[in-house]
């Protein structure tokens, strides 16, 4: 009886994580998703294939800075223990409101940059995943594994980047600002979460 309640807790805790997890990666692609959104409006005779190369450009970065973020974290995690949620806090605060400063001064693309030249593409995907890589840290202070979030993080970039471009071309750009003001908004609620739950155990 006690090992069945204690399999029930520890699988409400697995959910729980990897509902955060999938939370965290949607807020990090936000910042993918409104440059994607910018690129999709520049895209010459738009093909399918424009925005499944963004979107593997994007899903591939966010992907890797994680990893190394958790790597570097890893390294330190021991000495930090004690104030480990503090960091992780501290970490998701600045990256959400970094998120939403850079969202009032956001600027589209200009029309005479090639938005699939690949330095470009790496330019962008090297800024769209620099939070990427502080997330990777807060992964690491809060011990978590790191296959199943860089998996998730890649994925729902890659899906959601293909969607921004098409979007761009179809529709615009109006909604660049509020989508990375609601990821940086995402991003804080998390990071409180993790500073609350971390305050309780100790």
């Amino acid at each position: 009886m006690e090992s069945a309640k204690a399999s029930s807790h520890l699988s409400d805790y697995a959910l729980m994580g990897l509902l955060t997890i999938i939370f965290i990666a949607f807020a990090l692609a936000m910042d993918a998703f409104a440059v994607s959104i910018a690129e999709g409006i520049v895209v010459q005779h738009f093909r399918m294939r424009h925005a499944l190369t963004i979107g593997t450009w994007f899903g591939v970065f966010q992907a890797v800075m994680p990893l190394l973020g958790w790597m570097t974290g890893s390294r330190v995690r021991n000495f930090v223990q004690e104030i480990d949620h503090w960091i992780a806090f501290g970490l998701l605060l600045f990256i959400g409101l970094k998120m939403i400063w850079e969202a009032f001064r956001m600027e589209s693309i200009e029309k005479q940059t090639d938005p699939l030249n690949a330095f470009v593409l790496f330019a962008l995907s090297v800024a769209t995943s620099v939070d990427a890589f502080a997330a990777g840290i807060s992964f690491a202070m809060l011990n978590l594994a790191i296959v199943t979030p860089i998996i998730i993080i890649g994925l729902i970039t890659f899906c959601i980047s293909v969607l921004g471009v098409w979007i761009g071309n179809k529709c615009g750009h109006c909604f660049e600002k509020p989508i990375a003001i609601a990821g940086g908004c995402m991003l804080v609620v998390i990071g409180v979460r993790i500073l609350i739950s971390g305050l309780k155990n100790c």
